[in-house]
């Protein structure tokens, strides 16, 4: 499929368009092979899939770097494997170095589907599969838009600085042995970066998150005399009420970044007991605490664990276990971000038509990690208007071609605008 360039684009955008158009069947075949590789967390067995990627990436002529993260380390994060790729390319002398990184891990497919989870079907314009949209896709966005700048800059192209293509596999699970790994090793030092997007508009703030995990613990007992015990699941019950109990109080919490409303909680499992006729001695359940970017997540979290042992507090027989499974930052925009945004909105406008709103979002991303380490970042990649349009982590998952397309075009053209 091939595409006129769009009216009015500079010469150094012309290209890259007409360059990414006579490829774009390419790509789509690059981004159906990626999909195809499940990397489903849990279990994280993520290597094999690392694997395919950069086989891939070096058939299109780039070097790939393999930094397989110790086994020790994946394990503790919950996972079986995990290799991170980088691509590095380097254009002129001098310049930013710019970071474009995509996670290529998933959630599990679950029931639903009407479509092969992983077999890359397309239909109507749209590829179908786990984790095209949230993030293979942008794998392919990035990919095709940093061979795009080589292309140009073979044609003569002044740029100067360097484009690092980052492939992750744990995004989900938090990214410490992703992006925060590659960025605590010291393997890569962006002065920018784009993260994986997943609608048209520009990310720059979003939430943080806490999750905890809280065992509550009694004495079992028989049914028939449960004097004798000490009830899990009665002292659970007034844990929960205490948490719930913070849920209205959250309303009058608004924060100033648009998209962002107020901090959320709620509690996603809950298991105990061992049979209907005893008294459970045991019960668990994990919950998700969302920060808003103005909250400190020490206090918050200070103040979790207060409510949560004041509300067991002289329940004779009990005791109450906490875990921190999950400490996400919020994302802040940092001096500099300002850039990426304005070169991602005068060409995101050029190439769709209309204008790109910059936003935050009420989850957590990978992005986080390079703005806690001073590097500003932004979320930008494809994907449809809003994330429920891609049934993004729902059953037959899929991305609009063509938005992959004009995706790549804008992100090419940004990045190209940075180098100048």
């Amino acid at each position: 499929m091939t595409h006129a360039p769009h009216r009015g684009a500079p010469r150094d955008a012309a290209f890259l368009t007409s360059w990414i158009d006579e490829h774009h069947d390419a790509q789509v075949d690059f981004l159906r092979e990626v999909v195809r590789v499940p990397t489903d967390m849990p279990p994280g067995d993520n290597a094999p899939a690392a694997q395919r990627t950069a086989e891939l990436l070096t058939e299109l002529g780039f070097t790939v770097e393999r930094h397989p993260v110790p086994a020790e380390f994946v394990h503790a994060c919950g996972m079986a494997s995990a290799t991170n790729l980088i691509v590095r390319e380097r254009f002129g002398v001098g310049g930013p170095t710019i970071a474009l990184n995509a996670h290529g891990d998933v959630v599990p497919p679950g029931e639903g589907w009407t479509h092969p989870p992983y077999d890359g079907v397309i239909e109507h314009g749209r590829m179908y599969a786990r984790g095209v949209a949230v993030s293979k896709s942008d794998i392919a966005t990035y990919a095709f838009a940093i061979a795009a700048l080589r292309a140009h800059a073979a044609q003569g192209a002044a740029l100067n600085g360097c484009v690092e293509l980052q492939v992750t596999y744990d995004e989900e699970f938090g990214g410490d042995a992703g992006v925060g790994w590659l960025l605590e090793q010291q393997l890569t030092r962006p002065d920018l970066a784009i993260a994986a997007g997943f609608s048209y508009q520009i990310v720059t703030a979003h939430n943080g998150c806490l999750q905890f995990e809280v065992t509550v613990r009694g004495t079992s007992a028989h049914g028939a005399t449960p004097q004798g015990g000490h009830d899990a699941l009665a002292a659970a019950v007034a844990i929960l009420e205490a948490l719930y109990a913070l849920i209205p109080g959250f309303a009058a919490q608004i924060s100033a970044c648009p998209g962002i409303a107020s901090p959320t909680l709620v509690v996603g499992t809950i298991a105990g007991g061992t049979n209907t006729n005893v008294v459970p001695d045991r019960v668990r359940f994990r919950f998700d605490r969302r920060l808003i970017p103005e909250e400190n997540p020490a206090e918050v979290e200070a103040g979790l664990l207060r409510v949560i042992a004041e509300a067991a507090a002289n329940r004779a027989g009990i005791r109450v276990e906490t875990r921190r499974l999950l400490a996400a930052a919020a994302l802040r925009p940092l001096p500099g971000h300002e850039k990426l945004v304005a070169a991602l909105q005068r060409h995101g406008e050029r190439v769709f038509g209309e204008p790109i709103p910059a936003t935050g979002v009420p989850l957590y991303t990978d992005a986080r990690h390079y703005a806690a380490h001073g590097c500003p970042a932004v979320l930008y990649g494809a994907g449809p208007r809003t994330l429920a349009e891609s049934n993004a982590k729902r059953a037959d998952e899929n991305v609009e071609l063509e938005d992959l397309r004009r995706a790549t075009q804008v992100v090419a053209a940004a990045v190209a605008d940075l180098l100048s």
